[in-house]
């Protein structure tokens, strides 16, 4: 992630972290409150909304106090700096989860059926998986994998000022991190939703003469389909610059990258944990109809000693 500046504004930064927290607190509630959302792709987008939590509780100001230079041993360092790892790389295992799970929905030429593969029981056991690989890929430093050597000398008890780049070496971030587990995830994704929508406008071209349900279904699933794939594509717009900065300074030492892109690039990748909860609240209406039903069922609470009862909620969609 990251090669976090001196200058990282906390006032923006902490913004930020408020609108991932509430916002994907939204979306854990609008799929507990509405059944109709509890299924294996939801699962997932909440295993996401978890790890975007994550980004404004713990990331965020981590990154803050570590742009601080703050003096503390060298694993402590690390251990941090490992941290912001872990979470960022259950964000893309939960996009793999859910291009994999979209993906087998669609591929009806399986021999098995998606209900008989995707089970509830297994998504769970899917997003347990994903954090434990997250887990392995982000301690990996903590065994070995790190700047101690290149520190000298260090004793348990001594302490140096804590910096990601003090104590993560660039080529685990830039062969490990990021082409392994962020660029073959990210095409494995690509081809995914590349082989989705083939497959869904090939069965609307096929329906185009058949009822109006049937259409409308496709066109749904469609729909769906490309809100989860600008989740997606925003991830990749929102954490590339980084990356992209981190290959340059690995592969070109002498290359001058700007402190001012440096932030923009970590402000950037931070920003991106707060923009999904708006992609579901615009693009899919289930989500935007449950999320309306709270808001209206929030403003009628002070009434409702006053009032009749309010009948349960009812499912969006």
């Amino acid at each position: 992630m990251l090669l976090v500046t001196q200058n990282l504004k906390w006032r923006e930064e902490m913004a930020i972290a408020l609108a991932s927290v509430l916002g994907n607190m939204l979306v854990v509630l609008v799929v507990c409150v509405n059944r109709a959302l509890r299924n294996t792709t939801f699962c997932f987008i909440v295993s996401l909304a978890v790890a975007d939590i994550a980004v404004g509780v713990l990331v965020i100001p981590l990154a803050i106090v570590i742009s601080l230079g703050f003096s503390t041993q060298f694993y402590t360092c690390l251990f941090l700096s490992c941290l912001l790892l872990i979470i960022t790389q259950s964000s893309i295992l939960s996009l793999l989860a859910i291009a994999i799970d979209r993906y087998l929905d669609w591929k009806r030429s399986l021999p098995i059926r998606y209900s008989t593969i995707v089970t509830q029981g297994r998504a769970y056991v899917a997003v347990c998986l994903c954090w434990v690989l997250s887990f392995f890929t982000g301690l990996v430093p903590m065994i070995g994998w790190n700047n101690r050597d290149a520190r000298g000398n260090l004793s348990s008890s001594s302490e140096i000022v804590c910096e990601f780049t003090a104590v993560m070496r660039m080529d685990y971030m830039v062969y490990f991190n990021f082409f392994g587990w962020v660029v073959v995830p990210l095409t494995i994704m690509i081809i995914l939703y590349g082989e989705i929508f083939r497959v869904i406008r090939r069965q609307l071209n096929r329906r185009a003469e058949a009822t109006c349900d049937g259409e409308r279904y496709y066109r749904k699933e469609l729909k769906l389909a490309k809100s989860l794939a600008l989740v997606l594509f925003l991830f990749v717009v929102c954490w590339m610059p980084i990356h992209i900065m981190n290959c340059v300074s690995f592969f070109c030492p002498t290359c001058y990258v700007p402190k001012f892109a440096m932030y923009v690039g970590i402000f950037m990748s931070h920003v991106n944990s707060a923009l999904n909860p708006m992609v579901y609240a615009f693009r899919i209406k289930r989500f935007r109809v449950t999320l309306i039903q709270i808001a209206r069922r929030c403003m009628l609470c002070p009434r409702a000693k006053t009032g009749p009862p309010e009948g349960p909620m009812q499912p969006a969609g």
